[in-house]
């Protein structure tokens, strides 16, 4: 009976997350607020009945009570963030908060899932709650800062200096794990300073390049932005440092609209890789894994078959949870989480999640478009490339579509660092929109003025033009209409 009750469940969780997917994109297509109130209330249903099937899937194959105690302690957390973002900031973008507590929710099951084979049970899902809560903090903050903070672009020099700062004391003093040099050991939990240094490199380069898009000014940028990589490139952090290379060559096109910087980047990016090719033995073993895993499998291929094996096995529709065998994939938790999820959950399941990130993307990029201000236009952009080229670099290696990187996936993946700074991302995006709607609303406030105080009609004449816009339409039904204009733009 219980094996039935597991596999009707996988069906379940895979309708469930359909429909939140479907949902996403949908909302797009909304033109007023009550209509996008309703989609957003369904999916906050959607998150915690999936929790409620997928953690009782699990609580049924495994007899453990612990798993209710993880899934209650999850449900109030969630629901937690749902209701403070929402208080705190009416403004706020719920999609951006919904998607990120639903990546979260499909994080914490499979963390869940891998952690009752580990030698200390639900410990990695006890300890990845304790970094939900403690980012989740972070981020209802950072929103504020950036609402009230309004000289964040003219500390172009400290973002560079502290953010290298920290990638070289990583290069000089760090441990190596895995070949690499990424993070400090603090016995109690590891910190990995480059999850934390690439938003303070986004700071630096849209305050740099607002500040100036002359050919002196990006020649130093460029510098800098180099010495960043390079720094990663010797700590042999090279998922980060390709990070990094991207995330400046997408703004400075975007800031300076000049083909030929873009050409001359992806030239020497290029070059660079073939340097490096022949410079690191760990990324030819990487490589010579990627085009034949099989051949390579004891000589750093085995990762990249295991998650094959996982993909395969699990189809479109899973084997169900607890039915799989995620553990004997490695590191399974943290780079390779993506192949476990598609193992025990399905092919559907996993290609729904992706959508979910994009949708992430998507909302980062229609908030990049609509705000006025350079130096904010280009950090959302900016973070926006971070993150969504971090899940195509995962998830990317993972499927054998690019070599393996080491990189997790944000908000999925176990690891503090991760999930810390993607939540403060999330909070600094939060808190652009935030500063969107202000405009708006200062627009609305101007385009009044301005026609109250137009010179040239009488009293009766201004009456005439203003009754139309401001007395038949209620401020709320204008507003919307600005946000289905703001839609339309983003498909």
């Amino acid at each position: 009976m219980v094996n039935i009750i597991i596999q009707l469940s996988k069906y379940i969780i895979i309708i469930l997350m359909a429909a939140y997917t479907f949902s996403c994109f949908s909302i797009f297509t909304r033109s007023y607020e009550d209509e996008e109130k309703r989609v957003l209330v369904r999916q906050d249903v959607l998150i915690f009945l999936l929790q409620f099937v997928a953690f009782g899937a699990m609580y049924l194959a495994a007899d453990d009570i612990r798993i209710l105690f993880i899934y209650a302690a999850l449900a109030v957390v969630l629901l937690a963030v749902i209701l403070l973002y929402n208080l705190i900031y009416p403004n706020v973008s719920r999609l951006v908060v919904n998607n990120m507590c639903m990546l979260m929710t499909a994080g914490m099951i499979m963390i869940t899932r891998l952690s009752y084979d580990n030698t200390t049970p639900y410990g990695s899902a006890l300890r990845q709650l304790v970094f939900i809560i403690l980012g989740a903090a972070f981020g209802l903050v950072v929103p504020v800062l950036i609402r009230k903070l309004k000289f964040l672009d003219q500390w172009t020099y400290v973002y560079a200096a502290v953010g290298g700062a920290a990638l070289l004391a990583v290069a000089l003093f760090a441990g190596r794990s895995g070949g690499a040099k990424l993070s400090f050991d603090l016995k109690i939990f590891s910190v990995q300073p480059s999850e934390f240094v690439k938003i303070l490199f986004v700071f630096f380069v849209a305050a740099s390049l607002k500040k100036s898009t002359e050919f002196k000014n990006v020649v130093v940028t460029t510098a800098i932005a180099a010495a960043h990589v390079l720094i990663l490139v010797i700590s042999t952090d090279l998922g980060a440092a390709l990070i990094f290379f991207i995330v400046y060559l997408v703004m400075l096109y975007v800031a300076t609209r000049q083909p030929l910087y873009a050409v001359a980047g992806i030239g020497a990016g290029c070059a660079a890789a073939v340097i490096g090719y022949h410079l690191f033995s760990h990324i030819a073993v990487r490589v010579a894994a990627w085009q034949d895993p099989f051949a390579a499998y004891n000589e750093g291929g085995y990762q990249i078959a295991q998650s094959l094996f996982a993909i395969g096995s699990g189809s479109w529709f899973g084997t169900g949870l607890f039915k799989g065998q995620p553990d004997s994939i490695p590191v399974a938790e943290t780079d390779l989480i993506f192949s476990a999820i598609t193992e025990e959950m399905g092919v559907i399941y996993s290609l729904c999640l992706i959508l979910v990130c994009v949708s992430c993307y998507v909302m980062f990029l229609n908030i990049a478009m609509e705000l006025r201000n350079q130096f904010y236009r280009l950090v959302a952009l900016g973070l926006g490339t971070c993150y969504i080229f971090q899940v195509f670099l995962q998830i990317g290696g993972v499927t054998k579509f690019i070599p393996l990187t080491g990189l997790t996936l944000p908000l999925v993946s176990y690891g503090g660092s991760s999930m810390l700074s993607t939540m403060i991302m999330f909070g600094i995006i939060q808190g652009l929109y935030i500063l969107r709607e202000d405009e708006e609303e200062q627009r609305e406030r101007k385009r009044e003025r301005e026609l109250k105080d137009e010179p040239g009609r009488t009293s009766r004449q201004n009456t005439a033009k203003q009754k139309p816009r401001f007395e038949e339409v209620p401020k709320q039904r204008t507003r919307q209409k600005q946000r289905a204009r703001s839609k339309q733009r983003v498909r």
